[in-house]
């Protein structure tokens, strides 16, 4: 366990202790303290209800009950809170000399956690092309996987390839029966496919008779007509391989498609439809079942949550109840990855699966929506931003940039750095922001080279490599003792943070959290560049400032990669 882990336990174990002392019973939440006010600060302002003191009174007095002990040098308080300060030489030691031995490993624990994790993200429709609206969840999803293993889980990604309902049955009568026209430099499959599909949905609104064939032809899917089964597939496996060109592009990849035909053709869906049909939840209704779900908080029309249609077929819900079925079997924790539109659905998913007596639960990572100014992006309505037109523009404004501060560059160096910046400047504009909260997209942040952004990140990592390249050969046996001004004390705390905070981040589900932290530890390294001399320091001074750069440059090279964001080592 590294040290900053190791002193939080203390300071959680020696708080727990003063606070059954003063029969207080909170959660121990800690924060890091104010610049030089120590390293880590307990709130004291929920107690102060209970105790009926100030909570800059009751800091003081927890202060006075904690004795310094390990890799704690001093308690004090200031305001509402208990201060801690850590021992600075054991702290720096310790973390220089982890991050230089571990290298890429470093962050991650001494062991694996031994649990499986199956993260389920992206699973659109394959209506494609996949539009930034879209894109948010494998974003999020592929972010979380990456910090997931990275903490020491057993994780693998998965796809649900929606390939048996009416959308895409839709989609596949209007490659059947019409005729599109494509723009050359839009001959993609994903585009050319949602251009039948819209197509198909708009000759339908006109003319609503044609419903039956639509209806016959989904009737056919689902039990098994070889015909139509076979077109079906054909188109869906069409557009996912584009999808998945699209999504590559991001350094995004899964490492296994689940097809939803699956469950209707090994007729787990019927098992399915038999256990929910003896539930006493259950109901009729002109031949199509029910559970009658009132009685598990959800009210209003959504009371009755059918499972079967009444021609007797299965419908999404009861294919998806199969998949999470087949996911439990093979993973500890399922995590879903998903729009808040889908909120509803999941809290009925839940409902059924207890009623089947099923324990296991999917862990759900709602995010909210990417919406342009004038509203939000539709695939049916063509109302979007495709992903690939705006990977292209970010790229090529990349370019531009690149091309006016590195003219001394090949032209193929300055394109491989224009990808690189301009698809982490992307990237991270996404996953940045909290999965909650609503992004309104706008080109001038997106592809924002400044201030909170990937390109900052990248830039901060790329100048500790230049460091390094022309140091040449430097002492690596450094001592800490060196490392005396305030702006190398906080890049050393700033690096010895990154363990916590990832396991932080995969422990409770938060990809933005750990791009707030690339940011705040790219402002540090840039403050210590800035004012402390590297190369120009002689003797044990400039080995202790080397190894300090190093392990900057791993810490920031694994939280970009964390993040999916290449690391260049020039810009």
């Amino acid at each position: 366990m590294d040290v900053y882990s190791r002193a939080r336990e203390e300071i959680e174990a020696a708080l727990k202790a003063a606070m059954a002392e003063l029969k207080q019973d909170v959660p121990v939440v800690l924060d890091k303290a104010p610049a030089g006010m120590g390293d880590l600060a307990f709130p004291c302002f929920p107690l102060s209800k209970t105790m009926k003191k100030a909570p800059a009174v009751i800091a003081k007095e927890l202060a006075s009950m904690i004795r310094p002990r390990g890799a704690v040098e001093k308690v004090d308080s200031n305001g509402g809170y208990v201060n801690f300060h850590l021992k600075f030489a054991e702290l720096a030691h310790e973390t220089l000399g982890a991050a230089l031995s571990q290298k890429q490993t470093y962050g991650r624990p001494d062991r694996p956690k031994g649990v499986k994790i199956l993260v389920e993200h992206t699973s659109v429709n394959p209506t494609g092309p996949i539009h930034v609206g879209r894109a948010r969840n494998p974003m999020i999803g592929d972010t979380l996987a990456r910090i997931l293993r990275q903490a020491g889980y057993d994780v693998s990604t998965e796809y649900y390839v929606n390939d048996v309902g009416r959308q895409v049955v839709v989609m596949t009568w209007g490659v059947k029966n019409l005729k599109v026209g494509v723009e050359p430099e839009r001959d993609k499959d994903d585009y050319r496919y949602v251009l039948y599909y819209q197509k198909a949905n708009k000759l339908l609104e006109e003319e609503p008779g044609r419903e039956k064939e639509i209806g016959d032809m989904l009737y056919k899917l689902e039990h098994g007509d070889p015909e139509t089964v076979r077109a079906t597939h054909e188109v869906c496996d069409s557009v996912l391989k584009a999808i998945m060109q699209t999504l590559g592009r991001l350094n995004i990849a899964v490492d296994r498609f689940t097809w939803e035909s699956k469950f209707v053709e090994d007729r787990s869906v019927d098992g399915i439809i038999e256990r929910l049909k003896k539930s006493e939840h259950c109901h009729e209704q002109d031949g199509a079942y029910y559970l009658e779900l009132e009685s598990f908080g959800i009210a209003g029309r959504e009371t009755k949550w059918f499972f079967t249609r009444s021609d007797g077929t299965s419908v999404y819900t009861t294919r998806d109840l199969a998949y999470h079925m087949d996911k439990f079997a093979r993973t500890d924790i399922a995590v879903n990855i998903l729009g808040e539109d889908h909120k509803l659905a999941m809290q009925e998913l839940s409902a059924a699966l207890t009623i089947m007596g099923v324990q296991k639960k999917p862990e759900i990572l709602y995010y909210a929506f990417v919406s342009l100014p004038e509203g939000r992006m539709s695939t049916r309505k063509g109302v979007v931003v495709n992903l690939d037109d705006l990977l292209d523009e970010a790229v090529e404004r990349a370019y531009e940039e690149v091309r006016k501060r590195r003219e001394d560059l090949s032209e193929d160096r300055m394109r491989e750095i224009a990808r690189i910046v301009g698809i982490g400047a992307l990237r991270y504009n996404i996953v940045r922001v909290q999965a909650e909260k609503q992004i309104v997209f706008k080109w001038e942040d997106a592809l924002n080279f400044e201030g909170s952004s990937a390109p900052f990140i990248q830039y901060a990592h790329a100048r500790a490599c230049s460091i390094l390249s022309k140091a040449g050969d430097w002492n690596r046996d450094f001592d800490a003792a060196h490392l005396a001004t305030d702006h190398e004390k906080e890049l050393v705390k700033s690096i010895a943070g990154f363990p916590s905070v990832l396991a932080d981040c995969a422990d409770n589900r938060r990809t933005h959290a750990l791009a707030v932290y690339a940011q705040d530890l790219a402002a540090q390294f840039n403050q210590f560049y800035r004012f402390v001399p590297v190369l120009k320091a002689e003797g044990s001074a400039r080995n202790a400032r080397l190894a300090l750069v190093e392990a900057s440059m791993w810490a920031l090279k694994n939280s970009l990669n964390s993040l999916g964001i290449e690391a260049p080592e020039e810009m």
